[in-house]
């Protein structure tokens, strides 16, 4: 039924956009999450972002409080468990949106945080999950030799014909009752320079080589504690944008783990891993729909105080425009990246490659409304004294962040030629 409105009036309109009415639950949540991101986030993110890589994660670094701040909002996994499943996930998105317009390091830092626990969880380990507790996490899945081949999931399609598949050099042997590493991660990982605990992705030998019959490379998914004899750190990377994320390699030598710290083995690994990717592909389209905002935010407000051709900025029919072009991306970008996150949390079947696409087009719109927004403010937009030049190299990583977007996308397509072999849209 259309709903006859008695006068003209502005749009509901709240934190999150045009949004359909929250509900007091949701609306306290967003609401709490607010005041962590601008009273906690976006001071700490521009305060580390002058800091030495190396200084971020000293000890007694200002880095560190953000956990415990975190900590008192109570945003327990166990939280959205217990709630119907589509409230869930709105409520889900509404935190990565807010963690996302405080600060995208710290936003990206927090998810990565709670990634081995909510794998502990999701694999039902009980031993696991009081092991990764109060700890802070990372997820490696990536290596020097070894970055968008860990997303190889087609051998016969992706991958030329008589040519070994990469394994890259972080590798695991599986010999009884424990599991042996040995290499490198990337200098990519998110919190590896600061994690305890770290949940890896990597190519395995069961006994009979690295591969299956038809190429495919065995893995395992495994939970590493990461104070383990054999286990060393690089040196934090400096970094043009995200610099509050503290990110390293991580180095294994001979590193011993017990099999039973194992998340999903040989049969139960590509699984794990299409739904660790989705989760984390996920939470990169809300915390990036959030730096959209933040961008479009401070434009707006930017373009009530500048004046220029005898008025205020946003008195100039082209100013409208753009910032009614912003306004429109932000709202594609969140409409997207809440999809994407109902696609993987309630559907029965979900795929990285459908999920990953999504957090190409968030990023990328993310990037747009920053760029336009950044222009806006003309020169002022290149100093230090404005915070849209940070928002403009923080967004930049994104575009390559949990997969190079051109890649991501090419996998999209190759997505779409599986699926028509399957039968999909030949009508």
């Amino acid at each position: 039924m259309i709903p006859l409105k008695p006068t003209l009036t502005l749009p509901a309109v709240g934190l999150s956009g045009f949004e359909t009415p929250l509900s007091e639950e949701e609306a306290a949540i967003q609401a709490s999450v607010h005041r962590f991101a601008k009273e906690v986030m976006r001071p700490l993110g521009c305060e580390l972002d002058r800091m030495r890589a190396e200084d971020v994660v000293a000890p007694g670094s200002p880095f560190y409080s953000l956990f415990e701040e975190f900590q008192k909002l109570g945003l327990d996994p166990s939280l959205l468990a217990e709630l119907p499943p589509e409230m869930a996930v709105r409520i889900e998105s509404l935190i990565g949106e807010e963690l996302g317009w405080g600060d995208s390091g710290l936003g990206v830092s927090l998810g990565c945080a709670g990634f081995p626990l909510q794998m502990a969880i999701a694999a039902g380990n009980q031993e696991l999950v009081e092991l990764c507790q109060g700890r802070i996490g990372c997820w490696m899945a990536t290596q020097p030799d070894r970055g968008s081949d860990n997303q190889l999931l087609d051998v016969a399609r992706d991958w030329p014909a008589g040519v070994p598949a990469n394994t890259g050099n972080l590798t695991a042997k599986v010999v009884g009752d424990e599991i042996i590493i040995n290499g490198q991660s990337s200098a990519w990982v998110s919190n590896g320079a600061v994690a305890q605990v770290a949940f890896g992705l990597m190519c395995a030998d069961y006994g009979d080589g690295f591969y299956d019959r038809d190429g495919l490379p065995h893995g395992i998914a495994v939970i590493v504690p990461l104070e383990l004899a054999g286990v060393s750190k690089g040196k934090p990377l400096e970094k043009i944008g995200q610099r509050a994320l503290p990110q390293g390699e991580i180095y294994f030598d001979n590193v011993r783990v017990p099999r039973r710290f194992a998340i999903a083995e040989q049969e139960g690994y590509y699984g794990a891993m299409s739904s660790s990717w989705s989760h984390a592909g996920t939470h990169m389209g809300q915390v990036f729909t959030g730096v959209a905002r933040a961008a479009f935010e401070l434009a707006l407000q930017y373009c009530h105080e500048r004046r220029q051709g005898g008025r205020l900025l946003i008195d100039h029919q082209m100013t409208r425009l753009r910032l009614g072009e912003m306004m429109r991306r932000v709202e594609t970008a969140r409409a997207v990246a809440r999809r994407s996150l109902g696609f993987a949390r309630l559907s029965p079947q979900t795929h990285p490659y459908a999920t990953a696409s999504a957090k190409v087009t968030v990023t990328e719109e993310a990037k747009l409304v920053v760029d336009e927004a950044f222009r806006l403010f003309g020169g002022n937009g290149t100093t230090l004294e404005y915070p849209i030049e940070k928002l403009a190299r923080d967004t930049q990583a994104a575009l390559i962040e949990d997969g190079e977007n051109r890649v991501l996308t090419m996998r999209l397509g190759l997505l779409a030629q599986q699926l028509y072999a399957e039968g999909w849209s030949q009508y």
